[in-house]
């Protein structure tokens, strides 16, 4: 073992050596790449690991949380690992004297595919937060073996394949084959009063495969637990020996299919009961692992409370709740009432939307075949809540509207219902969904439980959407202002005074455009297409929903086209509109907006008249390393879900840190955006939650916008593009025109223009950008997390 007091740089060498020779068994004559990527992570990992094992120390006998996530979108650790370890030079040096040069590592590592949007994102952030922080945080997930899926484009439609992301060696997963618990589906249930045996049915066994994510410059660590499924039955040799091959292999198989896809298609049954067996097995798991650990630590049960906490992230995992009673009453022996007391005291909700298909609701008869025990114990939390609510004067349309129980046909369980009852704090993400929550989705349990219902508006880890993802405008910040910013990211206001120094604006506009230029090369190299050199890069990136509007984007550059052909386009800069994000598998109609985008952006390439003005790109696979070469190139970030929707956002935040102007509704953390950098640094437009609450009430009618005579030439422009896309014209007119794109297309079109007016004078646009980055250390997830520490966990 390498003596505690040897310093990281010759530490790191060091174990380089080490793990070539022992663990890779190859020389130094026989280097590779590949063996360079892997000697290197493994020796990072040493010091990694020697940080976790001081931390247990020092954590001992003190509150630890469980943040459950059906998603970590982690991207690639190695450059994120040395950033915050103060390693990059060391590392250099060391890979210098074999004539191999660090970013080409970086290259060699996959995107661990553990999530595919904000959420998992977010869940990624919050852990480099509380590495920084010191917090005891543990991240609890899902080992997937393939991610959502790795998108390609054919004819223009979303093409999925899998995303064998965990195919050869990586470095940064260790097994734990001492933390293995059994997971129960299906089976009897015998009733003993409020207790109960569960009994037969099948068994899986849950194995801990974990991840450690570094604190900047410190001792901080953080551990992600992911669990891995496993058959527990013995292998079939009778079968195998009989030639039964496949039926020795089948229960093996089934057990882990639960951890082998990230989000299958639940567009039919068997579907629904995979995605139901995730969520219960990353629940039990996580549950029996924190009641051990914290037995091992202490002789009395009922101090749980004051020594766990479990962060279910979203609804996903809300199934915990009804897990944690079964462990307390049925394996522990605790009396129901104390358990549920503390049950409620070990739990907090973050809720992520309001939309309806979010908030999970299950058939009690799907439910109660495979869950048959939970079923019963979510039957007896509600009767005594109902029972409670009786007794306190609520009427039978209230306690209907507040019933965990969906009374119907089918009847169905409220995932989300659950969470709120049976947890101490609920909160959401962004100022107006923290008030959308209370007002529209929890009104009832708001009025009962006020104090219950908090906001911690997201945040994003600085240290990798600036540090690691733009090292050239890092360098020109630490010029500026130093780099105690680093730690502390309140302190890039600073920056507010060189947005007026013609030199610094100057340093800041060479940064964007090596970064720009970076990103031509991806399109080119990914797409075909070759972008001129001076475009205005106008971004929309994220997942593709109908309700983040990536139609009413499309629409605006039909009408652009239609503009260019008839001479009446008044705008001479060059402009490409970039578009990345996946569809989920079984979306039909967003789906159909990627094909949309593909479909415009071919009719462009061909018409020389209107590719010398525009372009249009759709760069496939969106993944956190493509995101890290998107976010510090674009001009202009589009933020157009229509308002009430997007719960808050995060990509906004990660443009607005890379000093990139938002344009955006007020929505989601776009409003506080707005009050942190003020509203010359930032465009609105469109309607707000209010207008459009009277809107409909006064009876909103698209089909008679969609009659002006310039929509409905966009309507024409779409079914002359030969895709189907008819279908859009009748979902903004007859059938409703649920996200109100016609509604804002008229003013989404006139601040556009403004904004490239606005581009014109350069020193003001640059200096716009310069506020953005100085205004946003608000958006930490530093702060947030702390706020969270401080607040629901209660931990410092």
């Amino acid at each position: 073992m390498l003596a505690l007091s040897q310093d990281p740089k010759t530490e790191l060498y060091h174990g380089f050596l080490r793990h070539l020779n022992y663990s890779l068994g190859r020389s130094l004559d026989e280097l590779t790449p590949e063996d360079a990527y892997i000697s290197l992570a493994l020796a990072l990992r040493d010091q990694m690991m020697r940080r976790m094992i001081a931390k247990r120390h020092r954590m001992r006998h003190k509150k630890r949380v469980y943040y459950l996530s059906m998603e970590y979108l982690m991207g690639k650790t190695l450059k994120v690992a040395l950033v915050n370890m103060n390693l990059v030079t060391a590392a250099m040096e060391i890979l210098s004297q074999y004539g191999i040069k660090l970013d080409d590592l970086y290259e060699l590592e996959p995107d661990a595919a553990l999530g595919n949007g904000g959420l998992g994102r977010l869940a990624a952030c919050f852990l480099d937060s509380m590495a920084h922080l010191d917090l005891h945080g543990i991240g609890a997930g899902l080992c997937y073996e393939f991610g959502l899926f790795k998108q390609s484009f054919r004819d223009g439609a979303q093409v999925e394949s899998p995303d064998i992301w965990l195919s050869g060696n990586y470095p940064w997963l260790i097994d734990r084959h001492d933390k293995r618990y059994e997971v129960r589906f299906y089976g009897h249930v015998h009733r003993d009063g409020l207790r109960a045996t569960w009994h037969d049915g099948t068994t899986v066994i849950a194995r801990a495969r974990d991840m450690l994510v570094p604190g900047n410059g410190s001792d901080g660590i953080a551990l992600l637990r992911l669990w891995w499924a496993e058959h527990s039955a013995e292998f079939g040799l009778d079968y195998f020996q009989h030639g039964d091959y496949v039926r020795a292999m089948e229960q093996q198989i089934y057990a882990e299919s639960i951890s082998k896809v990230l989000y299958p298609n639940d567009n039919n049954l068997s579907g629904q009961e995979l995605r139901l067996k995730q969520e219960y097995f990353l629940a039990s798991a996580t549950v029996q692992d924190a009641v051990a650990a914290f037995k091992h630590e202490e002789a009395d049960l009922y101090l749980l409370p004051e020594r766990v906490f479990f962060q279910l992230n979203d609804t996903h995992p809300a199934v915990l709740i009804a897990e944690l009673m079964r462990i307390l009453v049925d394996h522990e022996g605790v009396p129901w009432n104390k358990a549920w007391e503390m049950t409620r005291r070990s739990v907090g909700y973050t809720n992520h939307t309001i939309m309806p298909e979010a908030l999970e609701k299950w058939n009690l008869d799907l439910f109660g075949r495979v869950l048959p025990r939970h079923l019963e114990i979510i039957y007896d939390i509600n009767h005594f809540f109902l029972k409670d609510l009786r007794e306190r004067g609520f009427d039978h349309d209230q306690i209907a509207r507040c019933s965990i129980i969906e009374e119907g046909h089918p009847k169905r369980i409220r995932m989300a219902s659950l969470a709120v009852v049976g947890s101490s704090a609920v909160n959401g993400v962004s100022a107006l969904h923290s008030e959308l929550v209370k007002t529209r989705l929890f009104p009832e349990y708001a009025r009962l439980w006020p104090e219950k219902f908090s906001n911690k508006t997201n945040g994003i880890a600085f240290r990798r959407w600036l540090v690691a993802a733009n090292p050239g405008l890092t360098a020109l910040i630490d010029e500026a202002i130093g780099k105690d910013w680093h730690n502390d990211h309140s302190l890039l206001k600073n920056l507010l005074p060189f947005a007026g120094d013609s030199g610094f604006r100057s340093a800041w506009q060479q940064v964007r455009d090596r970064n720009k230029k970076l990103l031509q090369e991806i399109v080119h190299n990914t797409t075909g297409i070759q972008l001129p050199p001076e475009s205005f890069f106008d971004v929309q990136v994220k997942r593709i929903h109908e309700y983040k509007r990536q139609l009413l984007n499309l629409l605006r550059i039909a009408r652009i086209c239609l503009d260019i052909l008839a001479g009446d386009y008044p705008i001479e800069t060059h402009r490409t509109f970039i578009f990345a994000g996946k569809a989920a598998p079984g979306y039909h109609r967003a789906k159909l907006i990627i094909r949309l985008a593909n479909a415009i952006s071919a009719y462009v390439e061909k018409n020389p008249q209107i590719r010398k003005r525009i372009q249009v790109v759709f760069l496939p696979n969106f993944s956190v390393s493509l995101a890290e070469r998107i976010y510090p190139a674009a001009d202009l970030s589009e933020q157009i879900s229509t308002a009430g929707t997007e719960a808050s956002g995060t990509g906004n935040m990660k443009f607005m840190l890379n000093g990139v102007v938002t344009f955006g509704t007020l929505d989601g953390a776009n409003i506080e955006i707005a009050e942190e950098v003020g509203r010359n640094n930032i465009y609105i437009f469109g309607h707000t939650v209010e207008s459009l609450r009277k809107l409909q009430e006064e009876g909103y009618d698209p089909v008679a916008l969609a009659a002006e005579p310039r929509i409905r030439e966009v309507f024409h422009f779409l079914e002359m593009l030969h895709g189907d896309f008819r279908e859009f014209a009748d979902a903004l007119t007859y059938q409703g025109d649920t996200y109100f794109h016609l509604a804002d297309f008229p003013d989404y079109w006139q601040v556009q223009q403004k904004i490239m007016q606005d581009y014109l004078e350069r020193d003001s646009w640059i200096a716009r950008g310069i506020a953005n980055t100085a205004c946003s250390g608000k958006f930490s997830s530093d702060r947030t997390v702390m706020e969270y520490a401080r607040e629901i966990w209660k931990i410092v």
